[in-house]
């Protein structure tokens, strides 16, 4: 009699070769895969890639247009108002946006994930509260909490991860109860609980390889989310320090002179579009390769 800590736990294998074939056979997949790889190549070699330091000002070379429209040629986007690299500040600005959004998505899926799991399989009262926090959190305006955290602990790049990676534990919590709610019952799952295995056991060994793929996939979108709210925040004067370069910060600088600099604000805005579009590309197809439904 095989054990039932030891039996097979369905869709655990999601992640197959199967599914990576199917997650590059799709030119849209594949178009948003080569920008997220772009965009981290960038975030990287930040500082070998940027033809210029970013924050090097030359009032001298202020607001040249992008070096195809007449401008120097040593600035292929241009320069700002300081006469800053447009360039080189957008490039540097990835890195900022990488860190953010990564450091973000693990702890609020940390967080979700492991309060969602306890919340759907324990159920009463403990599922309640959490559903309540949860409640209380959606409830709770974004833009206010992020005045509060940054009034109290002042601008900075952890303020940001700080804030935002306190506020996206719902989006886990909310999905991976529901889906441990429907696992909980399953036949694998009380013949685990008959053999004697522990709820931790359970949690680890049965529930989570079963939801992994929807986390993955809501992992991927929650990058996406987090890179517009950082850069909102750094638009708004609540997000890093104006030293260090961002797309939000970008736009913020380059709003008064779209008129008249219009690539001030353009690029910036054009690098987090195509960020967001090639990581919810990519979201999609990889949702399509785990769901099994799908196929």
């Amino acid at each position: 009699m095989i054990a039932a800590a030891e039996l097979p736990v369905p869709g655990a294998d999601a992640p197959s070769r199967r599914a990576f074939v199917r997650l590059l056979a799709t030119p849209a997949t594949l178009g948003g895969g080569l920008i997220v790889a772009l965009v981290a190549l960038c975030a990287v070699f930040a500082p070998w890639l940027a033809p210029h330091d970013p924050n090097a000002q030359n009032l001298a070379l202020a607001a040249k247009p992008p070096a195809w429209l007449g401008g120097d040629g040593a600035y292929l986007l241009g320069t700002d108002h300081l006469g800053r690299d447009v360039l080189s500040r957008i490039v540097w600005g990835a890195r900022v946006a990488t860190i953010v959004g990564v450091s973000v998505v693990l702890i609020g899926c940390t967080l979700g994930v492991t309060l969602g799991m306890i919340a759907g399989y324990a159920g009463g009262w403990l599922d309640d509260v959490i559903a309540r926090v949860a409640d209380v959190q959606l409830a709770f305006p974004f833009i206010l909490l992020a005045i509060a955290v940054v009034g109290v602990l002042g601008p900075s790049l952890w303020t940001v991860i700080l804030t935002l990676g306190v506020t996206s534990w719902v989006q886990y919590v909310r999905i991976v109860r529901a889906e441990t709610l429907s696992l909980r019952d399953r036949d694998f799952v009380q013949a685990a609980v008959a053999g004697g295995a522990s709820r931790a056991r359970i949690l680890r060994r049965h529930i989570l390889p079963n939801i992994t793929s929807a986390i993955t996939v809501l992992a991927t979108f929650e990058v996406a989310r987090t890179i517009i709210l950082e850069s909102a925040l750094s638009y708004l004067g609540l997000g890093v320090p104006s030293t260090v370069p961002t797309w939000g910060t970008m736009l913020a600088d380059g709003r008064q002179y779209l008129d008249t600099a219009w690539w001030m604000g353009t690029f910036p805005g054009l690098a987090v579009a195509l960020t967001v579009l090639g990581i919810n590309l990519f979201g999609d197809g990889l949702r399509d390769a785990l769901d099994p439904r799908s196929r």
